[in-house]
């Protein structure tokens, strides 16, 4: 079975595989801890709504057959078991079919959250896990060797990723176009990250060569993929390493943690060997070769819709074309914001108000408020709530549905939604008003920084939602 197995990609698949586990357990984590206050039965885009209104063909899901949040956390934190079991190599401990099995329920799963996920799970990277990890179910285990089909697969996806990316660039904002993106990028992406502000003061000419590098890793790099070795190891590498600089540069959920593990398929032993040998493996049996081959050619079927995509100068960013998310379209960034925006909800305890009013500020966890707080690291662990006021910021429609929810939440202290905040200044008792204003945030200078200590300087633009109390609230 020559033709069919590539024994020399066995590290890669390890790699892969537990790697994806590991994201998979995040991913099942972040949807455990943060549930109850935005799709709970009493949170903001509660599940059981949207299921009375959404068909089952239209979003595929286990919550079609029951929903309670029993069930919802019974399911999420399952799914987090099976993950870090699968991390730990309980895959290659089992039957093939027993592992293929595995990887299955491990999709089922996380697709059966993401399809009532709503505005929450609206992001490429869920499409991004769903569709690298039905791509597992068919790598196989340690008895077997992994199947040149797939292995392919695996970089036809991160073709897409990393090409999509880089056309919706160039048919997008000019600034890709005349290298000067990075010079707003680092400060006015969603969650900056620690270094961020370090990113952003880097000079110009760098920034330019930031997006000269960028277009050719996305742009010419994945070409490189489809080529004999060692030409397709040294891509793979190429796109690993600027998977890595995006890390370091920001928090953009496990989206460059799944995109450098799919590279990881791509480099042989002949090029890297930091594993031992390869273990002793049998040949597939017939009925695994007819599942890759029908795997195949579902792929090559559902291909369509993204290929077309592709080539098209109305570029689709981030869509699937089926509700199981099989083969999807990705990019990211096709414009830039030039200046960046905050939310910052604020309430008092005082029943009248007055000009002496005293308001104090609820903080986030990953989304910059308090001048003084320096950004942290969260990915690949997703803030689902910080990343949706980002763009709220940008246009209040995509906060429709959600917002008053929140401020609902917020005035009754309620506290699924309170361990989604860094800080609430009413721990006691809730606010009588809440209000939600509108900043205008920029990283401070190097002098600010080091002599004041603060990372941001913001201005206030304008009202976001008037103050508001509980009643209010109701009665919109």
């Amino acid at each position: 079975m020559e033709w069919f197995t590539a024994p020399e990609y066995w590290q890669g698949r390890l790699i892969f595989q537990r790697g994806l586990a590991v994201v998979y357990a995040l991913a099942f984590l972040t949807a455990a801890l943060q549930f109850r206050a935005l799709l709970g039965e009493r949170g903001m885009l509660p599940v059981p709504r949207y299921l009375a209104r959404t068909p089952f063909r239209r979003s595929p899901s286990l919550f079609h057959l029951h929903y309670s949040d029993r069930f919802y956390a019974v399911l999420a934190w399952s799914g987090a078991v099976l993950a870090v079991a699968i991390a730990l190599g309980a895959a290659d401990l089992v039957p093939l079919w027993a592992s293929m099995l595995l990887w299955l329920v491990l999709w089922v799963l996380y697709l059966s959250i993401v399809n009532v996920g709503q505005t929450w799970y609206s992001f490429g990277w869920e499409s991004l896990l769903l569709e690298a990890g039905f791509l597992a179910i068919f790598l196989g285990n340690d008895t077997v060797a992994p199947p040149l089909l797939v292995l392919f697969a695996a970089r036809w996806l991160l073709f897409r990723v990393e090409f999509g990316a880089g056309l919706i660039k160039m048919r997008g904002d000019r600034c890709w176009r005349d290298l000067t993106c990075l010079y707003y990028h680092h400060e006015t992406q969603p969650m900056p990250g620690p270094l961020s502000w370090f990113f952003h003061h880097l000079p110009r000419p760098l920034h330019r060569a930031e997006v000269a590098a960028n277009h050719f890793a996305q742009l010419v790099v994945p070409f490189g993929l489809f080529t004999p070795q060692p030409v397709a190891s040294v891509a793979a590498c190429i796109i690993i390493a600027t998977q890595l600089w995006l890390v370091f540069s920001g928090n953009f959920a496990w989206l460059n943690w799944v995109t450098l593990l799919l590279a990881t398929t791509a480099i042989d032993t002949r090029t890297y060997a930091v594993l031992p040998a390869a273990p002793p493996v049998s040949a597939p049996p017939v009925w695994f070769i007819g599942a890759v081959l029908a795997y195949i050619a579902l792929v090559t079927v559902l291909s369509f819709g993204p290929l077309t995509n592709l080539l098209s100068s109305r570029q689709a960013m981030n869509a699937s074309f089926d509700p199981l998310h099989l083969v999807n379209t990705y990019g990211a960034f096709g414009s830039i914001t030039r200046v960046r925006q905050e939310i910052v909800i604020e309430g008092t305890d005082d029943t009248h108000l007055t000009g002496d009013t005293t308001w104090r500020e609820y903080e986030f966890k990953g989304k910059p408020g308090d001048p003084r707080y320096r950004p942290r690291q969260w990915a690949p662990y997703h803030l689902r709530l910080d990343w949706l006021m980002w763009f709220a910021a940008l246009s209040p429609s995509y906060a429709r549905g959600w917002a008053l929810p929140l401020f609902a939440r917020l005035l009754r202290n309620d506290p699924d939604t309170l361990r989604l905040l860094r800080h609430c200044p009413f721990p006691d008792t809730p606010p009588h008003y809440l209000r939600a204003r509108l900043y205008e945030y920029h990283f401070s200078t190097p002098h600010e920084l080091f002599h004041e200590r603060i990372w941001w300087r913001r201005t206030l633009v304008g009202e976001f939602l008037p103050p508001l109390t509980r009643e209010q609230v109701k009665r919109r």
